[in-house]
């Protein structure tokens, strides 16, 4: 996608064989030009459209590569067991693919887990941060987890659950349950002790799958760690909170981050595009709906398409706000 108005130029491209394949949407900006690059790890299920405020936010600072990882997002369903090994595998082939020595890596809910064992096999990497970590220890059985997920959710945004929703539905119940019993029975904290990155824990205050007692746990139980709070946020904070977050993120890497805190909310939150037109919101839409379905279908032309359109659409929105928040934008 070419770049206009320093909007964001966003290439999708796949990295492995078979049904090993990765997805990676690559965001950069001309603002981002020479910082490090950032790698972006999402949850059970979910995809790289969780990122579509986190990743433009990155962007200006670095090359942003958003994974959808093999069985998500319409991705082939592999033959291996869907563990938390596996996925890093994956990972790796990106970091070689595109010559990544030492970017910020980045996981949310079970990419959390991913990101560890790439961090334990990799300890030249400096800088990895660790969104709404899970699985808590004390509270790892499938009915609890669910129940703590359920609690979370009733935080979440209408857009969020929908973004959600339609990930799952691509992922299909049948791998999602292959993939669950390993995400329950991989234990952070046990694993943390051997990872030699600085690595920063953010949660959001009413995310009840991630409590602040694990978190405690976590940062104890790491060689160098920091720990963030965003008020207000739920489990999801990579998306609705994907502003505080993105600023959390960055002054970690540079580390000048002090060792713990609180965020507030107002401060973290994705603000809504002041006086956007419907148009805006329906062209937005529409986008994502056109991601799904040639995800859906396994046309990949497609999904880079939507996923270039819908960067534009955000990227017009915001920036004219910016310029002159009494501008309508259609």
């Amino acid at each position: 996608m070419p770049a206009t108005e320093d909007a964001p130029d966003v290439d999708v491209e796949h990295v492995g064989r078979g049904t090993h394949r990765t997805r990676v949407t690559r965001v950069e900006t001309t603002a981002g030009d020479g910082g490090r690059p950032f790698v972006l790890v999402a949850g059970v299920g979910v995809a790289a459209t969780y990122f579509e405020f986190l990743a433009p936010s990155l962007a200006e600072h670095g090359d942003v590569f958003a994974l959808d990882l093999p069985g998500f997002a319409g991705m082939p369903r592999p033959g291996d067991q869907p563990t938390a090994e596996f996925f890093a595998d994956r990972v790796e082939e990106v970091l070689d693919h595109y010559g990544l020595e030492d970017p910020v890596v980045i996981g949310h809910s079970m990419g959390t887990q991913v990101v560890t064992e790439v961090l334990i096999r990799r300890p030249q990497l400096r800088h990895a941060v660790l969104v709404s970590p899970v699985v808590n220890d004390q509270e790892s059985s499938l009915p609890i987890v669910a129940l703590r997920f359920a609690q979370s959710a009733t935080r979440e945004t209408f857009h969020l659950a929908m973004t959600a929703l339609s990930a799952y539905v691509l992922c299909g119940f049948v791998y999602f349950m292959q993939v669950l019993p390993h995400m329950l029975r991989y234990r952070l904290v046990e694993r943390m002790p051997r990872v030699e990155a600085s690595v920063l824990f953010i949660r959001g205050e009413y995310d009840a799958t991630s409590p602040r007692r694990f978190h405690s746990r976590l940062v104890a139980a790491a060689q160098n760690a920091r720990r963030w709070e965003i008020r207000g946020a739920a489990h999801s904070i990579i998306n609705a909170h994907a502003v505080g977050a993105a600023e959390l993120i960055v002054t970690h890497a540079n580390d000048t981050l002090p060792p713990k805190g609180r965020m507030p909310a107002e401060e973290a939150a994705v603000p809504p595009p002041p006086h956007a037109g419907i148009g805006v919101v329906w062209s937005a839409m529409r986008e994502r709906a056109a991601e799904w379905w040639s995800a859906a279908r396994r046309d990949e032309a497609g999904v880079e398409r939507a996923k270039e359109r819908h960067a534009r659409i955000l990227w017009r929105v915001y920036s004219r706000a910016r310029q002159d928040p009494r501008r309508e934008v259609r």
